[in-house]
C-alpha cells in the first residue's frame, strides 16, 4: 500500500520562489481595505439587510461594525506577529492545528468567492439599471462575467498596477457616496421620524435583527484583505495594524452616514425593494432626491466600488490559494509566482474560474447569505488563533478576541438555514478533499507533472510514448 503524502505543514511557505514584492505602504494598504469594504456592502447589502430587518437595519449595521472591530483588532495583531500571505489560513497553521488552518483557508475561499460573485452581479445590476434596462438573468450574468474576466487579467499583471487602479476606484466611490449623503440629507431630516419609527424595538423581531447583523458583518470584513497581502506590504509590523484600524474607522463612518440617509429618506421597504432585480438600491433612492446628476453619479460610484471589491477579492483569494499550494493543501503549481510580474498567475486564474461559476447563479441574496455564514466561522478561527498569541506579541487585551470569537459564533447560525446548511456541507467536503489529497493526490500529481514536463522538454521521447 502506498504511503500517504506528508502533512501539508511539512512544506514551509518560503519554499516558493521567486518571492512576492513588498511594495504596498500605509496609504495603499488603507485604500485596499476601503476598496474591499466600500462596495457591495454599502451599495447592495444594506438593501438585502433592510429586507430582513426593516428599519432595525440601522442597529444591525452598528452591531456588525462592533463585531468587525473585535475581529479587526485580532487580525491586526496576528498579521503584525506573522506577516505572510494567506491570512487566517497561515495563522491557523502557526497558532492552532494544521486541520484548523486548512479549514480557515477553505472557508475563506468559499466565503469570499461568493462575495466576489455578489460584487460582480451588483456591478452588473447598477450598470443595467442606469442604462434603463430591466436587468434580466442573462444580462446580469453576462455583464458580471465581463467585469470578472477584465479584473482577473488585471490582477494577474501584478500588485503594483492593481494598487494604483484600486486607489482611483476608491476615490471615485467616496465622491459618489459624499454626493449621495449631501443630496439626501434634507429629505432624511424631513421624513426620518416616520421611516425610522420601527428601529427600536426591532420591528421584525430579534431573529431578523441578528440575521441582518450577520449579513452586514460581511460588508465590514474587507479589512482582512490587508492581512492576506502580508508579504506584499512594506514594514508589515507597523503598516498592517495601522491600515486595518484606519480602514475600519473610515468605512464605519461612511456606512453610518449613507445607510442613515437612505433609510431615513426613503424607508426600509423602498430600499429593500430596490435590491430585487436590478440590485441597485442607492441609485433608486437617489433618483427620489430630485437633485440632477446625483443618481448617475451614484450609479457610477457603485460600479467603480464593486469593481474595486471584486479586484481586492481576487487579490486576497489568489494569495490564500498561493499559501495553500505552498503547503501542498492544493496542487503545488498554484504556488508558483511569475518572476516578471511578481504575481501568482495560476492561482489568480483558478480564482477567476471559481467566481465565474458562482456568478452564473445570478442571485445576490443567495451568494451573500452563504458568504455571511462561512466568513463568520472563518473569523471565529481568527479570534481563536489570536487567543494563542504569546504575551509579547499581544497588542490588545485578550477580552477583544474572546468577544470576537463569541460574537462570530453567536451570529453564524442566524443566517438563512439553507446558507449555513450549505456551509456545513462544504466544511465536510473540504475535510474530505484534504484527506484524499494528502493520501493519494499530492505525491502522485506532482510526480505526473514532473514527468510531463520532462517529456515535453525532450521531443525525441514523445514518439516513444
Amino acid at each position: 500500500m502506498s504511503e500517504p503524502a506528508p502533512e501539508p505543514d511539512a512544506v514551509p511557505p518560503s519554499a516558493a520562489a521567486p518571492a512576492l514584492a513588498r511594495v504596498v505602504g500605509v496609504p495603499g494598504a488603507v485604500f485596499m481595505g476601503l476598496g474591499s469594504i466600500l462596495g457591495t456592502g454599502v451599495f447592495v447589502s444594506v438593501g438585502i439587510a433592510a429586507g430582513v430587518a426593516g428599519p432595525s437595519v440601522v442597529l444591525a449595521i452598528l452591531f456588525a461594525g462592533l463585531v468587525a472591530t473585535f475581529n479587526g483588532l485580532s487580525s491586526a495583531q496576528l498579521a503584525a506577529s506573522h506577516p505572510v500571505s494567506g491570512g487566517t489560513y497561515e495563522y491557523g497553521y502557526r497558532y492552532l492545528t494544521p486541520t484548523l488552518g486548512f479549514l480557515a483557508g477553505w472557508l475563506f475561499l468559499c466565503a469570499k468567492s461568493a462575495s466576489a460573485a455578489t460584487a460582480a452581479l451588483g456591478c452588473a445590476g447598477y450598470l443595467l439599471h442606469a442604462a434603463g434596462l430591466a436587468g434580466s438573468y442573462p444580462q446580469r450574468v453576462g455583464l458580471g462575467l465581463v467585469a470578472l474576466v477584465a479584473l482577473t487579467l488585471l490582477v494577474a499583471g501584478g500588485i503594483g498596477r492593481s494598487s494604483r487602479v484600486n486607489a482611483l476606484v476608491v476615490s471615485l466611490t467616496l465622491v459618489a457616496l459624499g454626493a449621495f449623503v449631501v443630496a439626501g440629507f434634507p429629505q432624511a431630516l424631513e421624513r426620518g421620524a416616520e421611516h425610522l419609527a420601527g428601529v427600536w424595538p426591532p420591528a421584525k423581531g430579534w431573529r431578523a435583527l441578528l440575521e441582518a447583523s450577520a449579513l452586514m458583518f460581511v460588508a465590514f470584513t474587507g479589512y482582512g484583505r490587508i492581512a492576506t497581502l502580508g508579504e506584499e506590504v512594506a514594514e508589515p509590523r507597523r503598516t498592517i495594524p495601522r491600515a486595518i484600524v484606519a480602514a475600519l474607522l473610515g468605512s464605519a463612518l461612511v456606512y453610518a452616514a449613507v445607510a442613515g440617509v437612505a433609510l431615513a429618506a426613503a424607508g426600509s421597504a423602498a430600499v429593500a425593494g430596490a435590491t430585487q432585480g436590478a440590485a441597485a438600491p442607492l441609485e433608486v433612492v437617489a433618483r427620489g432626491f430630485g437633485v440632477p446628476g446625483v443618481a448617475p453619479l451614484v450609479a457610477l460610484g457603485a460600479v467603480s466600488a464593486m469593481l474595486g471589491v471584486l479586484l481586492n477579492l481576487i487579490l486576497g483569494l489568489s494569495r490564500v490559494v498561493l499559501a495553500m499550494a505552498r503547503r501542498r493543501d492544493l496542487p503545488a503549481r498554484l504556488g508558483v509566482v511569475d518572476p516578471l510580474r511578481a504575481s501568482p498567475r495560476a492561482a489568480v486564474f483558478l480564482v477567476g474560474a471559481i467566481v465565474a461559476g458562482l456568478v452564473a447563479t445570478g442571485d445576490v441574496k443567495a451568494t451573500w447569505s452563504f458568504s455571511a455564514f462561512t466568513v463568520l466561522v472563518y473569523y471565529a478561527l481568527t479570534n481563536l488563533a489570536a487567543l494563542r498569541l504569546a504575551p509579547e506579541d499581544r497588542r490588545f487585551p485578550r477580552a477583544v478576541s474572546v468577544l470576537g470569537l463569541a460574537s462570530c459564533l453567536g451570529l453564524a447560525f442566524w443566517v438563512d438555514p439553507r446558507a449555513w446548511g450549505a456551509g456545513l456541507g462544504l466544511l465536510a467536503l473540504g475535510l474530505a478533499w484534504r484527506g484524499a489529497w494528502r493520501r493519494w493526490g499530492a505525491g502522485r500529481v506532482e510526480a505526473l507533472v514532473e514527468e510531463l514536463d520532462h517529456t515535453i522538454g525532450q521531443p525525441g521521447e514523445v514518439e516513444d510514448c
